[in-house]
């Protein structure tokens, strides 16, 4: 992270979006034509001893928050809210690995996105700094999520297929307890359309904040 002083007032604001994994939120992010940080690229790499494992034996848990890196994340987001721009490493799900670092800059845009599955697990501590704009979970049928998130994962190799199928069913069952979580944390549970007017709304300087004050 770059030096800067902490008391730095912010310069853009962060739109935090949530949702179950393979419910759209990359696809919706990027519609919207804001700058998007990939959260998924703070994962812990496969090799961190302090990986939460599955309780079946089935290797590591990649759907529990403490296989993730929220500190770093943080920082991050902190990062491009006060100076514009941070570093962010490159994670390639496949192989539990970081393979790199790249660059990420608003260039001027007051507002980003910041999406993933765990970003609800953020939303107190950009409260706190003054750096939140709104909160999202995406939500729709548990079925279409899950053929959509089993879609993409055996088209992308993210994992052995074996896993992926187990994994999948264990989030379809899982789905409404999940966005049942995210909206404890202070997301706003919602499908795309009403994400999109929400977004427009934080954008314009007005954002909707029932959910960032709870």
């Amino acid at each position: 992270m770059n030096s800067h002083s902490p008391t730095r007032p912010p310069s853009a604001r962060v739109l935090l979006l949530t949702g179950p994994s393979g419910s759209g939120k990359t696809s919706l992010a990027t519609a919207t034509g804001l700058p998007v940080l990939n959260l998924d690229d703070f994962y812990k790499e496969g090799t961190d001893p302090t990986l939460p494992q599955l309780p079946d034996g089935g290797g590591a848990d990649w759907d529990s928050p403490l296989s993730w890196d929220a500190g770093a994340a943080v920082a991050a987001i902190e990062e491009l809210c006060r100076t514009g721009r941070t570093a962010v490493p490159v994670y390639d799900i496949a192989t539990s690995a970081r393979t790199g670092a790249s660059g990420l800059a608003l260039d001027g845009a007051p507002l980003f996105i910041a999406e993933g599955i765990f970003a609800a697990d953020v939303i107190d501590r950009c409260r706190a700094a003054g750096l939140l704009a709104d909160a999202l979970c995406l939500r729709g049928r548990p079925t279409t999520t899950f053929r959509r998130r089993l879609s993409r994962d055996l088209r992308e190799g993210r994992k052995p297929a074996v896993y992926l199928v187990r994994r999948g069913l264990r989030l379809l069952r899982g789905e409404r307890t999940i966005v049942a979580r995210h909206t404890a944390l202070g997301a706003h549970p919602c499908a795309g359309p009403e994400a999109l007017a929400r977004i427009a709304a934080a954008r314009t300087g007005h954002p909707v904040e029932a959910a960032a004050r709870r």
